[in-house]
């Protein structure tokens, strides 16, 4: 049972389904927008599409950040429940919740602009530079998020994240998915944010390799992550009701904050 304060496990999944949901609709709509409003010029293309999906990004951590700590990544919740700030029972209940609403907003976008619901890229993203660039992309993300939660500064996690995004999206080769969910979402659009599916394995391997990194330099860079500070991964939330504590459900909860 639910104690107080704490919010239903049904509750946070919705929040989780409906941003991964505008996550992948602001990402795939603001790439068919930039086609349509800067034909031929593929530099133009992406930084309209990089500053809507940073800005985009801010604006729903904000929005479900206080329900489900706004995860819209398997990355973010596997390596949250690594660090005990949420459970792996709870994490595995996320992941498929993330894909489908990555793959709804695929759809919507699609349909946004008078286009198939589902329509398979043709955009083929496969190459050493690529898997690399998404490893880097994840780790980077990874640590935004961690170094802010260890340091009490989770509050600035909308802005940090949007911005590491944003900037990321030129910095990388592969325009920083960084997040599996999205990567399989994006498969259903064949438009300027779209990618093969052929290539969405070797960009979900290297997402996974760059979560058990950036894990690996937590540890070293801000050992002793805890619980209660891993629990305010994206934002600051309520904790899950469900799951037992070894220690009060409030002691140090947030402490940092």
């Amino acid at each position: 049972m639910a104690r107080s304060g704490e919010i239903a496990l049904w509750r946070r999944l919705l929040a989780e389904y409906l941003g991964s949901m505008l996550l992948a609709a602001i990402v795939i709509g603001s790439g068919i927008a930039a086609q349509q409003l800067s034909p031929g010029n593929v530099g133009l293309q992406l930084f309209e599409n990089a500053a809507a999906t940073a800005a985009g990004l801010f604006a729903i951590i904000l929005m479900f950040g206080p329900i489900s700590g706004a995860h819209f990544n398997p990355i973010v919740s596997l390596v949250d429940a690594g660090f005990g700030g949420i459970s792996w029972r709870h994490a595995s209940a996320y992941l498929p919740v993330q894909v489908a609403g990555c793959v709804s907003g695929a759809v919507l976008a699609n349909l946004m602009y008078a286009k198939p619901a589902v329509s398979i890229s043709v955009h083929v993203r496969a190459s050493p530079a690529h898997f690399l660039s998404e490893v880097v992309a994840t780790i980077g993300l990874i640590l935004v998020i961690f170094a802010l939660a260890r340091t009490g500064r989770s509050h600035i996690a909308p802005a940090a994240v949007g911005a590491y995004i944003g900037a990321a999206y030129f910095f990388t080769s592969s325009t920083s998915f960084a997040n599996p969910a999205i990567a399989v979402g994006r498969m259903f659009s064949n438009t300027f944010a779209g990618i093969a599916p052929s290539s969405v394995p070797s960009f979900v391997v290297a997402e996974v390799l760059g979560g058990v990194l950036a894990f690996l330099l937590i540890t070293a860079l801000y050992p002793g992550v805890t619980k209660s500070e891993a629990a305010t991964v994206v934002v600051p939330h309520p904790e899950l009701a469900t799951e037992p504590e070894s220690s009060p459900p409030d002691q140090g909860r947030r402490g940092n904050t």
